[in-house]
C-alpha cells in the first residue's frame, strides 16, 4: 500500500478518529493520577506516562495485529470488537474516580502508564483491526492520536458532548470493521471460498454496522427505562 494510496489515508483517519474517541478515560486517568503534582512536575508526569503508555500500546496492538493473522483468530476479534463498539455507544458510568492521585512523579508516571495497558484493550483490538498489520498505520495513527488526546482532551470530550452522532458513527465504524474482519479469517475464507466472501464483503461489514447501532440503541432504551423504572421506587 503506497503512501498516495487513498484506502492508506481513509485507515489513518479511521485509527485517529476510533482511537480519540475510545481513549476519552485514558485522558481523564492521566489528569486525575496527575493532580496532585508541583505544575512543572505535573506537566513531566503527563509527557512522560504519556510517551511509555504511546510506545507500550504500539508494541501491544503490533502483537495483536499478529495474532490476527491466525485461523479463527479474526472471528473471535470481530466479535469483540462487536462488543467494543455497543459498548462505546452505549458506555458504563463511572469508574474513573476510583483513581488516586499521586504525589511522586514517579508513582504517577506509573499510575499513568499501568492504567493505560488495563484500559487500552478496546484500542487495541480496534487499531489492530483497521490497520490489517500494517505497521506505518499502527505507529502513525497511534503517535498522532495519543498526543491529540493528552493535548486537547478538553476539546474532544467537549465535541463528542456537543455532537453525540459522533460516537454513534464511531461505533457505526467499528461494527462495520467487525463484519469486514470476520470474512477475513482464514479459516472462514477456506471454508466458504474466496469468492464468496468477496462477495459477501461489504454485505457483512454493512450488517456489522447495523448490527452494533441497533443493539446499542436498544441498551440506550433499556437503561433509560429501567433508570426511570429506579427512580420512581
Amino acid at each position: 500500500m503506497s503512501l498516495d494510496s487513498p484506502v492508506l489515508w481513509l485507515a489513518l483517519l479511521q485509527i485517529i478518529w476510533i482511537n480519540v474517541l475510545l481513549s476519552g478515560d485514558n485522558a481523564v486517568v492521566i489528569a486525575l493520577a496527575c493532580r496532585s503534582l508541583p505544575e512543572k512536575a505535573r506537566r513531566m508526569g503527563v509527557v512522560l506516562g504519556s510517551g511509555i503508555a504511546v510506545v507500550l500500546r504500539i508494541l501491544f496492538t503490533g502483537i495483536v495485529a499478529t495474532l490476527l493473522a491466525l485461523p479463527w483468530l479474526k472471528l473471535v476479534g470481530s466479535l469483540a470488537l462487536m462488543w467494543i463498539a455497543v459498548d462505546l455507544a452505549a458506555p458504563n458510568e463511572g469508574g474513573d474516580e476510583a483513581v488516586e492521585a499521586s504525589d511522586s512523579l514517579w508513582k504517577a508516571v506509573g499510575t499513568v502508564v499501568v492504567a493505560d495497558v488495563v484500559m487500552s484493550l478496546d484500542n487495541v483490538v480496534a487499531v489492530a483491526a483497521i490497520a490489517d498489520g500494517n505497521w506505518l498505520l499502527l505507529t502513525f495513527g497511534l503517535a498522532i492520536s495519543i498526543p491529540l488526546i493528552i493535548a486537547g482532551s478538553s476539546l474532544v470530550m467537549a465535541l463528542i458532548n456537543r455532537f453525540p452522532l459522533l460516537v454513534w458513527a464511531g461505533a457505526a465504524l467499528l461494527g462495520w470493521v467487525a463484519g469486514d474482519m470476520l470474512l477475513g479469517d482464514v479459516a472462514v475464507i477456506e471454508r466458504l471460498g474466496a469468492e464468496t466472501t468477496e462477495h459477501l464483503h461489504r454485505i457483512v461489514a454493512a450488517a456489522g454496522a447495523v448490527v452494533v447501532v441497533a443493539i446499542a440503541f436498544g441498551l440506550h432504551r433499556w437503561k433509560a427505562a429501567h433508570g426511570h423504572t429506579d427512580a420512581a421506587a
